[in-house]
């Protein structure tokens, strides 16, 4: 029992790496509902800049400072300066987080927009003090993933020799498999990056 639940723990500290591979490029700081903007509003209400200070790096604190108090400058003469400042301080704060993380800044993203399951879960997590309900979504995950790439590809392996169509076919639901696991693999010997990790070499199939 003890042995299983190490393999499970195992798994999902795994999978939680392979998420954080250059797989798929999700983040959401950069989002009007995202924790970076979050952080903004809650500055920007109170006058004290701390809130936001924690997203961006040391070299950048001056900045950021600089851009906050023009903020509050402006936002004072009417709803719509305020609007517009604070707009302009939202851009300026997630690019200035993005740049400091590596990432590239592609304008704010709308609030709402479709994460997927596992952004909102490892939020909630953190909120809810509880780690169970995200290692079981990414438990599922990472063994139906498993499940089907290897099923698909065991179920093209037999073929004849001279079939080079029923071959291909083989060959085309083996490279994702071994891509999968690959991945997986990498995942195990690295830590968790930021936004936009530099991938290391991969080998090609």
């Amino acid at each position: 029992m003890m042995r299983v639940k190490m393999v499970t723990l195992g798994l999902v500290a795994l999978f939680i790496l392979f998420l954080g591979l250059p797989v798929s490029s999700f983040a959401h700081c950069d989002g009007l509902d995202g924790p970076v903007v979050v952080a903004a509003k809650k500055a920007l209400e109170s006058g004290n800049a701390n809130p936001v200070l924690i997203w961006v790096q040391k070299k950048d604190e001056a900045a950021i400072k600089e851009a906050f108090q023009k903020t509050l400058a402006v936002r004072k003469l009417d709803p719509k300066a305020k609007e517009l400042a604070d707009m302009y301080f939202f851009e300026t704060l997630v690019r200035v987080h993005r740049a400091g993380e590596g990432a590239p800044y592609t304008g704010l993203k709308p609030a709402g927009r479709d994460l997927g399951p596992a952004v909102p879960a490892g939020d909630k997590a953190l909120v809810d003090g509880k780690l169970q309900p995200l290692a079981k979504l990414l438990m599922n995950t990472l063994e139906k993933g498993l499940h089907e790439q290897f099923e698909k590809a065991m179920s093209k392996k037999k073929f004849k020799a001279d079939d080079v169509q029923a071959g291909r076919e083989y060959i085309e639901a083996y490279v994702p498999y071994i891509h999968y696991v690959e991945r997986l693999y990498e995942a195990a010997k690295t830590t968790a990056p930021g936004h936009f990790p530099e991938a290391g070499a991969g080998h090609d199939h």
